[in-house]
């Protein structure tokens, strides 16, 4: 049977009638829709303030069209690969993409299953990108840097292990700022990466270099690979805003879950008290098809969550105010407005956008409630304090004996001395006051939220160690970004005079301001794209934040937003 959607779109060719269908035998249908898939779900295109957006199958369609057999996995794989033809030597997405007739055999061989009746799973056959930040057998993990240019894992990370074995196809590892330092994307040893919309709309060509605007980081180019049409999905990383700053500038859905939900095994270690494998996907559901696959316990990684605490998730889950909610009915849910997000620095659009948000969620019944999370203001120095020292601590490991490039110095060198070559050290006492901060940062959410903190429950007794709050909220809302996605002059300075680079590292750390408090809380959040800037027509996005473990809420509430934005509509 073919979908109401398929029939649809051959009517509008205006070439065929309804009894068609009648007519045609199941392979020549096959091949038809293949064909209408290849014309229309990638090449058409809505007007979007002065700039035009191509508008892209999603990874839920796609699956659903694979499993109904409507669309070849080929056909798929082929028009990722003629994305990537067109746009990947003006975006610069990846760092490293694989052969292109080994990822065409990949999809030959699952349509081959599919066809059986035997698919490996439900992203059989569907082209999947890669942060080089996650070890992959097949291709070099390089973290956008040369120490480790031409290092090879020897083992898949947990996660990459999990999609290959629900039949995805990983086509490359995508370019990042160097070890997931950046939240722009021009600090990759590999090139900036750009942001798709000005290739997409064709006025790349025509923009001066300065003019060009940053993909955002460090997950820039799995955003940018998601945005432009060159895979369905991608994996990144988020340990302080790397997956949702560069979601809401690229247009796509950004997702941190819960530390700990998600295995790091494989996943190079920045700050490992923070970093959280995150998802770029073009829709919630995209999100959440690919969450529920790799969220997994993993006995091989020390961080994650344990099973136990995993099903106390799931039974407050389930006695939560949000638990009977729908996308159409909000009533009973209680959105926060945290006031400490209310920045000078907040662009107007940013504001605008916000509250149209606010007012979309309550005209859906949900009660709107101000709250207030005092130490949010510490959230950024204090991050800035933590993220370095536990990367420098990090970073250690490549010193050119144990991992990574060897300066080629000719001097007799003690290996003391080697190692000053190669990086410097220096943690202090100062870094036990920010980890004291940090936990009042986690206090401020637990106090507005009305779901206890399962990290917090006594197993023995049941009992939250904090009262559920009777009048907490079950999700907040906020913006992600204090302005659309800056131009490359303004994120990347070549000057050697100290103050101006000094200038440029502050105005680049503001850029995190809305999303470190809820990474030091290590509770999940999501980018979702809401709009566009009525100033320079570029993508703005709205980030919710639930509890720990209250993924399913956020889900809920992100379709509603999902649902209501300006800018995929």
């Amino acid at each position: 049977m073919y979908s109401h959607l398929l029939k649809a779109i051959i009517y509008s060719l205006g070439t065929l009638e309804e009894n068609c269908f009648d007519e045609f035998g199941e392979s020549a249908m096959r091949t038809l829709s293949q064909e209408i898939t290849k014309r229309y779900f990638f090449t058409s295109s809505i007007q979007l303030s002065n700039r035009k957006k191509s508008q892209f199958l999603s990874l839920s369609q796609a699956v659903e069209l694979v499993k109904q057999k409507e669309i070849s996995p080929v056909v798929l794989t082929q028009k990722c690969i003629e994305q990537i033809k067109t746009f990947e030597h003006q975006i610069n997405a990846f760092i490293q993409i694989k052969d292109y007739e080994k990822i065409l055999d990949q999809a030959k061989q699952a349509e081959k299953r599919i066809q059986r009746g035997e698919p490996k799973g439900i992203l059989d056959g569907i082209p999947i990108a890669c942060k080089d930040i996650f070890c992959t057998k097949d291709l070099y993990t390089t973290c956008g840097s040369t120490t480790l240019k031409d290092f090879q894992s020897t083992y898949n990370s947990t996660v990459v292990e999990l999609l290959e074995k629900s039949g995805a196809i990983i086509i490359g590892k995508t370019n990042m700022d160097e070890f997931g330092m950046g939240s722009a994307n021009v600090y990759s040893a590999y090139g900036i990466t750009y942001n798709p919309l000005l290739s997409l709309s064709q006025f790349f060509e025509s923009t001066e270099e300065g003019d060009k605007r940053v993909a955002g980081g460090s997950s820039g180019g799995s955003a940018a690979a998601v945005a432009s049409g060159m895979c369905f999905a991608a994996l990144g990383s988020d340990t302080g805003g790397s997956v949702r700053l560069p979601a809401s500038y690229c247009g796509v859905v950004g997702f941190k879950p819960s530390y700990g939900q998600c295995s790091r095994w494989g996943l190079t270690a920045y700050a490992n008290s923070l970093d959280t494998v995150g998802l770029i996907t073009r829709t919630v559901d995209d999100a959440k098809l690919v969450y529920d696959l790799i969220s997994k316990f993993d006995k091989k990684d020390t961080t994650s969550l344990p099973l136990e605490f995993r099903s106390t998730n799931k039974s407050l889950n389930k006695s939560d105010n949000a638990s009977n909610i729908s996308t159409k009915d909000l009533s009973g849910l209680r959105v926060g407005v945290p006031q400490e997000y209310f920045v000078s620095e907040l662009n107007e659009d940013i504001i605008n956008l916000w509250r149209k948000g606010i007012n979309h969620l309550n005209s859906h019944g949900a009660t709107i409630v101000p709250v207030s999370c005092p130490n949010t203001k510490y959230a950024l120095p204090v991050y800035y304090i933590l993220a370095p020292a536990e990367a420098s601590s990090n970073l250690a490991r490549y010193d050119g004996v144990r991992y990574g490039f060897h300066t080629n110095t000719k001097e007799n060198h003690s290996d003391d001395i080697i190692y000053v070559d190669v990086r410097d050290q220096g943690l202090g006492e100062e870094v036990k006051r920010p980890q004291r901060v940090r936990q009042l940062i986690r206090q401020d959410f637990n106090n507005v939220f009305s779901m206890p903190n399962p990290l917090l429950v006594d197993d023995k007794l049941g009992i939250p160690i904090s009262e559920k709050s009777k009048h907490g909220v079950d999700v907040l809302i906020a913006p992600v970004a204090i302005s659309t996605a800056p131009k490359i002059r303004d994120s990347l300075n070549s000057s050697e005079d100290l103050e101006s680079d000094s200038y440029e590292i502050l105005n680049s750390y503001v850029n995190d301001v809305m999303t470190t408090a809820a990474s030091l809380a290590g509770i999940p959040s999501m980018s979702i794209p809401f709009g566009l800037s009525s100033n320079d027509g570029f993508p703005i996005g709205l980030q919710l934040i639930v509890q720990y473990g209250n993924e399913e809420t956020l889900f809920q509430v992100a379709k509603v937003i999902d649902q209501g934005n300006n800018y995929n509509s």
